[in-house]
């Protein structure tokens, strides 16, 4: 039976330190949110000020709130809500795409410890029923009023949908009870 020394058994007890020291640097690096730039302000996904906002085409968008001020507790259960206007008479397979088509967009500028925190509670999604392009416009501007972020999809009118009708909405992620502030009286679809 082998004798192990004090000096042996404390090198073994500090390379061990050493390789879990260096995993949770490597993983720390890994999830931490990359630097945002402070200076332009982001609206709508796109590096446009506000005043470019403002002389565009399409005066029904709503600029964002400080998608940053919203923050979740350690322990506090966050979530997406995806709100589909059921007046269209979408397919199921139409709905899917224009859900996809949330995704597919480019990423708003949502605070990435809050996206991280929402995907190791679980990443909850709930689908819910709006009845009309004015309620998602303003169940949009409720949520964009309390810093959620909130976008919503224009469709193409290529299939079953006639060009320019606002047809889902998604809020979040974010703390559920800040989500339901918006969406708390909506139907499940």
């Amino acid at each position: 039976m082998p004798c192990h020394s004090n000096t042996q058994m404390a090198l073994v007890a500090l390379a061990h330190t050493a390789l879990f020291l260096a995993l949770g640097y490597k993983l720390g690096q890994h999830w931490t949110a990359p630097e945002t730039k402070k200076d332009i302000p982001l609206v709508n996904g796109t590096n446009e000020t506000e005043e470019e906002i403002d002389d565009s085409e399409d005066e029904e968008d709503i600029a964002d709130g400080d998608l940053a001020a919203v923050k979740a507790g350690f322990l506090e259960p966050c979530k997406l809500v995806l709100v589909v206007r059921t007046d269209l008479g979408m397919t199921p397979g139409k709905i899917a795409a224009q859900l996809s088509g949330l995704c597919a967009h480019s990423p708003p500028p949502i605070d990435a410890f809050l996206v991280k925190h929402w995907e190791r509670t679980g990443q909850a999604k709930i689908a819910l029923k709006a009845t009309s392009e004015d309620q998602l416009l303003e169940l949009e501007a409720i949520a964009k009023s309390l810093n959620l972020c909130a976008r919503s999809i224009l469709d193409a009118g290529r299939t079953e949908v006639a060009a320019g009708s606002r047809t889902v909405l998604g809020i979040g992620p974010a703390p559920v009870s800040l989500v339901n502030e918006v969406t708390g009286k909506l139907r499940l679809l």
